[in-house]
């Protein structure tokens, strides 16, 4: 690693002075289950000056409900969120969302703030310096996405980012979106709350440079609600997803009165199914219905060369959820 300012923080308002005064060479770290591998192989476009640890900053690790519904400080591990009792009852999907990522090791160490500000997965991305010398890839001020060409069995099927094809690999985030949270930050203009579905906007995130993730705010879901997180992987124990689905669906009896299902690793941002949302309301939920609704959630996929499968995985997921 390159030589870097470490500080201890010990407030919001010094982590943000201090990512104000750095100007977007500041990186903050809590677990640092991401930024330690990424600071090792040298793959950020520009290597940070300074690394502020937030973990000594009080009173971000909790989880409270109250009338409104659930907050979780920014800096609650996974495990906590995993095992928390009151996330298992009313909110199980953001459970075992938490439950699913990694290693009993990574959980114990990885925050909710970072696993839904974690950096990109591509391999092109994080190949490291120092092995081959650098790809120089369109995150990195390059000019093309060596995906779109390359090795891509694990990128996007429904297109990219400014010619960007990897995908939000967080088990995390699709479970927010899912539950429709919102996302506390605060910086140098204040606070702000945002819609996991809008935080979500591009590759990483919309956070300004002067801006940290202080809380996750989720309404109390409806008593009816059924909530299921499914994750297709090929090794259970640790990998990301290859497609990952959470869903809330609002039953009536057996009449499904509203519905939010999203899905995770197929696009560059969790992907809301809106039209398989559609398809469902209103209906019993039958093995036809079912199979309407997983065509409908892919609508508009674009595969590219090696990962057409990907469709294929969705749709199963998507029936496999509303079946259960």
């Amino acid at each position: 690693m390159k030589p870097f300012h470490h500080v201890n923080a010990k407030s919001v308002e010094e982590v943000i002075q201090l990512l104000k005064m750095y100007g977007g060479k500041a990186r903050v770290i809590a677990g640092g289950t991401d930024l330690i591998p990424v600071l090792k192989a040298e793959i950020l476009p520009e290597y940070p000056e300074i690394i502020i640890n937030i973990k000594t900053v009080p009173n971000l690790d909790y989880v409270i409900e109250d009338a409104e519904g659930l907050k979780i400080g920014a800096l609650t591990k996974l495990e906590e969120i995993g095992e928390s009792p009151i996330i298992k009852g009313k909110y199980r999907l953001l459970a075992d969302a938490a439950n699913s990522v990694a290693t009993p090791q990574i959980r114990n160490m990885g925050t909710i703030g970072g696993n839904i500000c974690q950096d990109v997965r591509c391999w092109y991305y994080r190949y490291p310096h120092n092995i081959g010398g650098r790809i120089q890839c369109y995150l990195k001020g390059g000019k093309k996405c060596y995906a779109l060409m390359g090795e891509n069995r694990y990128h996007s099927i429904f297109g990219g980012y400014k010619g960007c094809v990897a995908v939000n690999a967080s088990d995390i985030a699709i479970a927010l979106v899912a539950l429709n949270a919102k996302i506390k930050v605060a910086g140098s203009t204040g606070n702000r709350i945002i819609h996991a579905e809008e935080f979500f906007s591009s590759l990483r995130n919309i956070l300004k440079p002067d801006e940290v993730v202080t809380e996750i705010q989720i309404p109390q879901p409806s008593s009816t609600a059924k909530q299921v997180y499914l994750k297709f992987r090929l090794r259970e124990a640790i990998d990301f997803p290859i497609v990952s689905i959470a869903s809330v669906i609002d039953m009536d009896g057996e009449v499904c009165k509203d519905a939010r299902i999203v899905l995770g690793a197929i696009a560059p941002t969790p992907i809301r199914a809106e039209k398989a949302e559609q398809m469902i309301k209103g209906k019993v939920i039958d093995v036809a219905v079912a199979e309407k609704a997983a065509d409908a959630a892919v609508e508009g996929a674009v595969p590219l060369g090696m990962n057409a499968y990907k469709v294929e995985i969705a749709k199963a997921l998507v029936k496999r959820v509303l079946l259960s």
